[in-house]
């Protein structure tokens, strides 16, 4: 039995080893940008290239992201309506109010109702992020600059020094010569691995122009990330659906 937790004891050991060394060899440090007007000039090209305009004047947007959450959002209104397992909330994205059912059955408890509420909320802040976060690198409180790379040349790096659920966080992103971007390096708070890199790919350009990346592959553990069942619509009646938001106005 000694002989046997001795041998598991050195196996568990190897595996840390193990785990610690491919950190060590794919972790990057967070690079050093450069601030100022080419800085200003590239984040431009790339809102130019997704068409910010257009997003602009897409009011109503909903999708599934990696299988698991729907998401339905009034952007003009800031509301939104996410959906995951049983549950169902509705809610203002400002104010972090709303009504959650559990199938058809109401959530009425007010301590469950805020702690559905919020956990909705943190939902549909990460993925609407992942939906389109092009537009936020002129958030409040973001920092722009150039990274010269050798294998990429000018990255923009958006580093989020205040706002959101993890402030701090920084994004490198990568472009192609139109400033449509091809990948992201990402610095943040939940992922021990700094400069993982994601893809993205399968751009698909919504009614009203604004253009969507629907697949994002990690650059280590083969694992994807799928934005599905994208639809949009200037106003509710182009969505095709009657306003679902007027249960809590």
């Amino acid at each position: 039995m000694k002989k046997f937790f001795k041998i598991l004891g050195i196996a568990i050991l190897g595996f840390v080893l193990f785990l610690f060394i491919g950190y060590m060899l794919v972790s990057k440090s967070l690079p050093q940008g450069e601030e100022g007007a080419a800085a200003e000039a590239l984040a431009q090209k790339m809102l130019a290239a997704v068409d910010q305009a257009a997003w602009d004047t897409t009011h109503v947007v909903s999708f599934t992201f990696r299988g698991e959450h729907n998401h339905l959002w009034d952007k003009q209104r800031h509301l939104a309506q996410t959906e995951w397992e049983d549950y169902k909330a509705i809610f203002d994205v400002n104010t972090v109010k709303g009504r959650v059912w559990k199938g058809d059955t109401e959530i009425t408890d007010a301590a469950q109702l805020d702690e559905l509420t919020r956990k909705a909320h943190h939902f549909f802040l990460n993925d609407s992020y992942w939906l389109n976060p092009v537009p936020k690198i002129y958030d409040p409180g973001v920092v722009r600059s150039v990274v010269k790379t050798k294998e990429h040349g000018d990255a923009l790096l958006a580093t989020y020094t205040s706002g959101g659920i993890t402030p701090g966080d920084s994004y490198l992103w990568i472009l192609d010569e139109n400033g449509l971007p091809k990948a992201w390096q990402m610095w943040v708070e939940i992922i021990p691995v700094g400069g993982l890199e994601t893809s993205w790919d399968e751009w698909v350009t919504l009614p009203t122009g604004a253009k969507i990346a629907t697949k994002h592959d990690l650059s280590i553990g083969g694992l994807s990330i799928p934005i599905e069942n994208v639809k949009s619509g200037v106003n509710w009646e182009d969505y095709g659906i009657e306003d679902p938001f007027t249960v809590i106005q």
